[in-house]
């Protein structure tokens, strides 16, 4: 794996194989010892288009990625359901930490928000107590909108 000098990373794991979630753990762990201390780190579960032969629930890498305070989205490589939003959502977060550090003004919170997949968007939480994200993706800018933060 190469990351020097990355100002964010994209580990995926495959939905359908839970042993693929440990090897994302142990690049996670690489990265969050040897990268940059600000890089921006996406757990991304690829393959929701095989949703039923699902391994890894959401809640398990959920849970993982707001322990390690790591942006977390579910995608289709195959059908390209929710790339756009998770490079969108990633540069976004890349921006926020770029000027918090050109301007000098210490972070409000360690984690970043996670990314919800379009199931969780649609209105399925991880359950009882669950802890609220900013959902970058809530809503589409149209050619008529223009682009207000809901920061």
């Amino acid at each position: 794996m190469y990351y020097r000098n990355a100002n964010c990373a994209v580990v995926v794991y495959d939905i359908t194989q839970s042993s693929s979630l440990e090897k994302a753990r142990t690049w996670i762990r690489e990265l969050q010892r040897q990268a940059d201390p600000n890089i921006v780190i996406t757990l991304c579960g690829n393959k929701t288009d095989l949703g039923a032969r699902r391994q890894v629930s959401q809640e398990e890498a959920k849970k993982y990625a707001d322990e390690e305070g790591l942006m977390w989205a579910e995608t289709s490589a195959k059908s390209g359901e929710g790339v756009t939003e998770v490079f969108t959502a990633i540069g976004w977060s890349a921006l926020a930490l770029l000027l918090l550090v050109i301007y000098s003004i210490p972070p409000i919170a360690k984690k970043l928000p996670s990314i919800a997949s379009p199931a969780v968007r649609s209105g399925m939480r991880a359950g009882p107590g669950a802890r609220q994200s900013v959902d970058l993706n809530k809503q589409a800018i149209t050619q008529d909108q223009t682009d207000n933060c809901s920061c």
